[in-house]
């Protein structure tokens, strides 16, 4: 995703409380921090919000952790969420640092919505579900390792690393899947007719 700077990005990644900007200072603390012993789900590229902010509305007994590395959409994304949301924060940075943000086994699922395809041949270790990524996830993740999204290109790495794959569907929308909260993304390819493509992947270590 790729948005034009905001003049009023800066002081908005200042002023909103949503926005953690010493989440390093968190690490090992995300707990205190929400305030309670809830499980923690984090989307990597959060975009605009959409998708963790309808979560922490329906899943009051989870906190949501949205990571994004550019400044405006993530002031978009913490200005779009206009109620309060004690279980939701948004974090700047990039998925390349996620050990610098979490002690093992600090969050128990990741969401990937629609990333950055990063579609040239010569680019491919950038893509989020690179092997070398999944074994980041997984030494972080620990055990309970939880990761839901991507694909084609996707479920290659995952078998290739050795994550145990489930809820594979290449028409998520026409598919038998309950409680699906869309990502800004999904609506707009669905509205256009596109199917969805969907799959959960654990670890089996």
């Amino acid at each position: 995703m790729r948005v034009r700077k905001k003049p009023w990005a800066a002081q908005e990644l200042l002023d909103n409380t949503l926005v953690i900007n010493d989440a390093p200072e968190k690490k090992g603390k995300w707990k205190e921090y929400f305030g309670n012993d809830h499980p923690i789900y984090v989307e990597i590229g959060c975009g605009k919000g959409g998708f963790l902010r309808k979560n922490a509305q329906a899943y009051p007994d989870v906190n949501f952790i949205g990571i994004e590395r550019q400044e405006t959409v993530v002031a978009m994304a913490a200005r779009r969420a206009d109620e309060e949301l004690p279980n939701l924060a948004f974090v700047r940075d990039n998925a390349s640092n996620l050990s610098d943000l979490f002690e093992v086994g600090e969050f128990q699922r990741l969401y990937l919505n629609f990333s950055d395809p990063w579609p040239k041949k010569r680019t491919y270790k950038r893509r989020l579900t690179y092997r070398g990524f999944l074994q980041e996830y997984r030494r972080i993740m620990g055990e309970d390792a939880e990761i839901r999204g991507l694909f084609e290109f996707s479920l290659n790495e995952f078998c290739a690393d050795d994550w145990k794959l489930s809820n594979i569907s290449l028409d998520l929308h026409n598919s038998d899947y309950e409680g699906n909260i869309m990502t800004e993304y999904e609506e707009k390819f669905s509205s256009r007719g596109m199917p969805i493509y969907r799959l959960e992947a654990r670890n089996r270590k």
